[in-house]
């Protein structure tokens, strides 16, 4: 059983920073992606970033510059660096992982870290 456990959200002025990190276990293969998503209160999860197993990234524009993703395949771990924070980065954050297996797509989510940004 997979089982994604994020930590590292909080509260923090803006132009603060904060890392997120999501820890994966029980699973024997490197994931083939892993990704940040959030969602704020009244509005639709989004994609915040996303790295593959080469350590190919994507970032939403709204914070290129500003986060930056990476992860530890041999610890199954991705981490958030999110800096120069913003109101509008307040959300829920969650990490999904996903690996394919005999041709099957395989996605998996964590529970979710409050980050909340005050101006």
């Amino acid at each position: 059983q997979v089982q994604l456990v994020e930590s590292g959200g909080g509260a923090v002025q803006a132009g603060g920073s904060l890392r997120l990190s999501c820890a994966a276990s029980g699973s024997t293969f490197s994931f083939d992606a892993m990704v940040w998503y959030r969602q704020a209160p009244g509005k639709q999860r989004e994609l915040v970033a996303s790295i593959n197993r080469d350590g190919n990234t994507n970032y939403a524009n709204s914070v290129k510059g500003r986060h930056t993703i990476s992860r530890d395949n041999a610890k199954n771990t991705v981490y958030l660096q999110m800096n120069s924070l913003k109101p509008e980065d307040t959300a829920v954050y969650y990490c999904n992982a996903v690996e394919v297996v005999a041709d099957r797509l395989y996605s998996y989510w964590g529970q979710g870290t409050q980050v909340t940004v005050s101006s």
